[in-house]
């Protein structure tokens, strides 16, 4: 059994940040209802190419974007625009124990899919939304987007090369790093709501706010501003607080050294052979590193390109100071260490038995995540999980009004 055994989600959202917190609470063991749009779906179902190829290699309409945040769900094809589409959910929302969606604040409240409408019919319900502002303050009705919260947060002013180095400039992270935060910090917030349940007898109301989850992970540098009245500046691969810890060029490719401490800065300069760096009182302590990083990063930078990464990966590595190749993402993929931890999965679609999906990286001793079912095809549950509330006629009379999806249900 799942951890989250016995718990329902109805799931609203669609993109990446309310999908990733309803795929995390399906890997841990919830049944996640997935509501989307007859005919189109959630929207990341077009961000394609690349498309999954079938099992004769022909491409399909599945999205790899799609299939990234969607797996363990039941897809069920709703108009939630139509009054007996609305219905229908609010039939499964009195049966659900957490509700996700990400329409814009307030903007459920004319379908009666808000929490209040829904919370009236079900008491015990844990109703999550999440924007890009949150659901009050100046902009709470405005779209979010991960991109723009990037840059309003604060955060591409502290990623990317300094502007006065060659390619300097802003730059967002290579994922969409604040709609998969967001899904965590809401995927912890809803398990709490869960827990507080059990002692109140009831569900509450969470409001998550992409810009707020940004803002909060700013972490260390956002507190450096507080400390210091300084605002961080872009540093490209080099860390404010500590030196060495930051990239550096081989004669072949680059790698990363990561000096957490005094003694691995004293372990480092043994490995690579630089023993005359101790010498020098202003590198022996971090704090005067760091005071003095333009006097000792161009002395290891030359250093370096005297041998090929490789070297001096496995000499660091070999006084177990932190070092690392720059993987692309296929080698990360194949590191013996991946494979060994089970990150890459197969589960067996519909149209490709031998589908590999990036595996969860929780691991639970009693409860461990289940890998149950491919992500869906757009309506492939539709009859499974309404069936519970309307018999085959009534499905098929909603089927043709347009209200609900059939095509891809492997009842039909």
């Amino acid at each position: 059994m799942g951890a989250l055994q016995g718990i329902r989600v109805l799931d609203l959202s669609r993109v990446l940040a309310g999908p990733w917190c309803g795929q995390i609470l399906a890997d841990l063991g919830a049944e996640v209802i997935k509501i989307e749009r007859p005919q189109v779906g959630d929207d990341t179902r077009m961000w394609g190419p690349p498309w999954m190829l079938d099992q004769q290699g022909k491409a399909t309409r599945e999205s790899g974007y799609y299939q990234c945040a969607n797996r363990n769900k039941y897809s069920v094809a709703i108009d939630i625009a139509t009054s007996e589409g609305q219905e229908l959910i609010r039939e499964i929302a009195k049966t659900s124990d957490v509700v996700i969606e990400n329409y814009k604040a307030s903007s459920l409240v004319k379908y009666g899919l808000d929490y209040a409408t829904l919370s009236a019919l079900n008491p015990n319900l844990v109703y999550c939304s999440i924007t890009g502002f949150g659901q009050d303050g100046p902009r709470s009705a405005e779209p979010g987007y991960d991109f723009i919260i990037q840059g309003m947060s604060g955060l591409m002013s502290i990623t990317g090369e300094a502007d006065d180095v060659e390619g300097g400039g802003a730059q967002k992270v290579g994922v969409a790093v604040v709609d998969i935060q967001t899904g965590l910090y809401s995927t912890i917030a809803i398990q709490a709501a869960l827990l507080a349940r059990q002692h109140t007898g009831r569900g509450q109301y969470i409001d998550m706010s992409l810009l707020d989850v940004q803002v909060a992970a700013l972490a260390n540098q956002g507190m450096n501003y507080l400390t210091s009245g300084h605002a961080p500046k872009r540093m490209g691969n080099k860390h404010p607080n500590i030196v060495p810890y930051q990239t550096f060029k081989a004669q072949d490719k680059e790698f990363i050294i990561a000096c957490g401490n005094d003694k691995q800065f004293k372990d480092l300069c043994i490995a690579i052979g630089y023993p005359e760096l101790l010498e020098n009182p202003n590198f022996l302590r971090n704090q005067d590193r760091v005071k003095h990083r333009e006097e000792l990063i161009p002395l290891l930078s030359a250093f370096f390109l005297k041998e090929n990464a490789k070297k001096w990966v496995d000499a660091i590595h070999a006084y177990k100071v932190p070092v690392g190749i720059i993987n692309s993402v296929e080698d990360a993929l194949n590191e013996p260490q991946i494979q060994h931890r089970d990150m890459v999965v197969n589960i067996p679609h519909r149209l490709k038995p031998d589908f590999k999906v990036i595996g969860s990286p929780i691991k639970l001793s009693d409860t461990p995540v289940e890998y149950k079912h491919a992500p869906p095809q757009l309506g492939e549950h539709t009859s499974k999980i309404l069936s519970r509330f309307k018999t085959h006629q009534e499905l098929e009379t909603l089927k043709a009004k347009g209200i609900i999806d059939l095509l891809q249900d492997p009842a039909a």
